[in-house]
């Protein structure tokens, strides 16, 4: 990881250059990530110690909710730290370790929604075989892929990220984004840029060519079904994936295929912010919300709970 610029560390503009806005978006942020680490952890526990929910769907639920907690532990706490210290300067170690653990869980976070899309394929069109399909070293194995997958995207370019020459020392982000790294290069950058262009729309493509194909035949199933109660019943097993997919999909395209404006910036930096704060609060939400399952799960425990303290 030798690198020959003279730049030691990059300097971290965030949000707002007001004081005042600095404090609303810290309190912002800090509410957030304690949420969404709090929900997305509760979760995982359930899964665990609630025996109804170790079934694949759930197995992959977990996975992502960890992989939520992660994504967005990869950015926020730095961000939080530069606000409170006032110091924006970050080594440029840990820049791009930063943008290492950033892009390996979001590109492992799309592969696994691909995987989730198949999972629900198979459990509304091959009810029957469910079990025997989706069995727990069929579901090791592709959470093993999607980590595996997620690593094969990150390394190429950044390895070659790691030998560059920097310029200029200023990100106008309040992460360490890849993009803004390369424009402080002295060196050639194009293809570094090509190479990130395409693991981005390779990872784009195959995942959302998996997920469109998985629901085309749970949609042509479920409208075969004879009666509207199996119908709602069977899309009622998919809405929340489907919301999930919708964000994380939607924010993607809205960032990247967009036309160029004047605020482009801003805008890059709301998107960022519902990507890495919002979405990882929201999904925990969405998933105990519209599951019957995890609601009495959760229900179940607290009683559990509250039982256990009148006890001792």
């Amino acid at each position: 990881m030798r690198n020959h610029s003279a730049i030691a560390a990059f300097i971290l503009l965030g949000l707002t250059n007001d004081p005042q806005l600095e404090i609303l978006a810290f309190i912002f942020l800090f509410i957030t990530y304690l949420l969404s680490v709090v929900g997305n952890l509760t979760i995982i526990s359930l899964v665990l110690v609630d025996s109804h929910l170790q079934t694949a769907m759930y197995f992959f639920l977990q996975n992502f909710s960890l992989l939520e907690i992660s994504f967005t532990t990869a950015c926020v706490p730095t961000y939080l730290y530069i606000i409170s210290s006032g110091d924006k300067t970050i080594t440029i170690k840990a820049c791009f370790s930063q943008i290492f653990f950033a892009v390996l869980f979001g590109a492992t976070e799309f592969f696994l929604l691909a995987v989730m899309s198949y999972d629900r394929y198979v459990a509304i069109c091959r009810p029957l075989h469910y079990m025997s399909i989706m069995n727990s070293r069929v579901c090791r194995n592709l959470i093993l892929c999607c980590w595996v997958s997620g690593l094969l995207i990150v390394l190429p370019p950044l390895g070659l990220t790691l030998h560059l020459e920097f310029c200029d020392s200023v990100i106008d982000h309040f992460f360490c984004d890849a993009s803004l790294i390369l424009k402080n290069s002295c060196s050639d950058t194009w293809f570094i840029e090509q190479l990130v262009v395409f693991c981005a729309v390779l990872t784009f493509i195959m995942t959302l060519v998996c997920v469109v194909l998985s629901y085309i035949y749970i949609i042509r199933m479920v409208l075969r079904l004879p009666s509207a109660q199996q119908r709602k019943k069977a899309f009622s097993t998919c809405s929340s994936h489907m919301i999930v997919v919708s964000i994380s999909y939607g924010s993607c395209i809205f960032m990247y295929v967009r036309p160029r404006a004047k605020d482009e910036v801003a805008i890059n930096k709301g998107i960022s912010l519902l990507t890495l704060s919002v979405a990882p609060l929201l999904n925990p939400f969405i998933y105990t919300l519209r599951n019957k399952q995890v609601k009495q799960s959760f229900h179940g425990t607290l009683k559990s709970l509250a039982f256990l303290s009148k006890k001792y």
